[in-house]
């Protein structure tokens, strides 16, 4: 059995006083998965990579990233990993390409394939502007690049979509997705529920420092939401909607009715969103 690549265990973190911003959480992410952390602002999502790349030292519990102590061997574990965060921390009067080779050259890489990365993000023909007169969203795909210098084995990424247009989204995913093909272990932090299920092998819960729910977002609806099918029917003038509950006794004769019946226009399944279940388990909202 391959070895997580992310493994952590019992983790907490807390900025003042006995208020925990992370509460004893454990999981693990292998290689080639995308785990989807999903929980509103303050949730402890952020606090949590900032653990696992180094930046805050863990209150209790241990984490190890490709069999490395993040707090004992934190420059191994820098060396391989790529890290994408919500703020843009890049270098206004250095053009892209200047970016990417000053960011390289931290990981000793004397060649980037600097062509290669800002054509994945579509960056190629501004190459040679400077970053600040980058819109958001090509900040963002950017910064999606640097953290792809060195080619990590595992990538941070901290709603790397937030705030951007559709197209810089779809884009960013797109990046995401190539990267898990890859083989790289990917830990994504997001508010957004249609993300989350978009991209996600598996999704966490968290909310007040504490996981909820660790499943894939198929098994999550499956357990937690209703099996029903919608149906809307034409009746004279009127167009009328039924639902129809699975587990009733008597489904399986309404649903025949509603297939024979001559004013049937569609029928389909229903399933709980990733939002309505996170809002049942924790009464609170990914906005909120």
């Amino acid at each position: 059995m391959t070895k997580p690549v992310i493994e952590v265990s019992h983790l907490s973190y807390a900025y003042r006083g006995d208020q925990l911003a992370v509460d004893d959480i454990s999981f693990e992410v292998n290689g080639g998965e995308i785990l989807g952390f999903l929980g509103p602002n303050g949730a402890g999502k952020s606090t949590t990579i900032k653990m696992l790349t180094g930046q805050l030292t863990p209150r209790a519990g241990e984490a190890r990233i490709l069999g490395l102590d993040v707090t004992q061997d934190s420059t191994a574990v820098q060396a391989r990993i790529g890290v994408c965060f919500e703020e843009k921390n890049l270098y206004l009067n250095m053009t892209a390409v200047e970016n990417l080779q000053f960011y390289a050259r931290l990981f000793g890489i004397k060649r980037p394939p600097v062509d290669e990365l800002l054509g994945r993000v579509g960056l190629s023909d501004r190459s040679g502007d400077r970053v600040e007169r980058f819109s958001k969203g090509m900040r963002q795909r950017l910064m999606m690049a640097r953290a792809l210098v060195n080619q990590p084995d595992v990538l941070f990424l901290d709603e790397p979509t937030d705030g951007l247009d559709p197209v810089s989204s779809q884009a960013v995913r797109r990046i995401i997705e190539a990267e898990a093909e890859r083989g790289a272990a990917v830990l994504l932090t997001t508010h957004d529920m249609h993300e989350a299920d978009e991209l996600s092998h598996r999704v966490a819960f968290i909310n007040e420092g504490k996981l909820h729910a660790l499943d894939t977002p198929d098994r999550l609806k499956l357990e937690h939401g209703k099996r029903s099918v919608k149906v809307r029917l034409r009746q004279g003038e009127e167009v009328v909607e039924q639902t129809v509950e699975l587990d009733a006794p008597e489904a399986g004769e309404k649903l025949k009715a509603a297939v024979g019946s001559d004013g049937l226009m569609t029928i389909h399944t229903e399933e709980a969103s990733l939002e309505a279940i996170f809002i049942q388990m924790t009464g609170r909202g990914l906005q909120g």
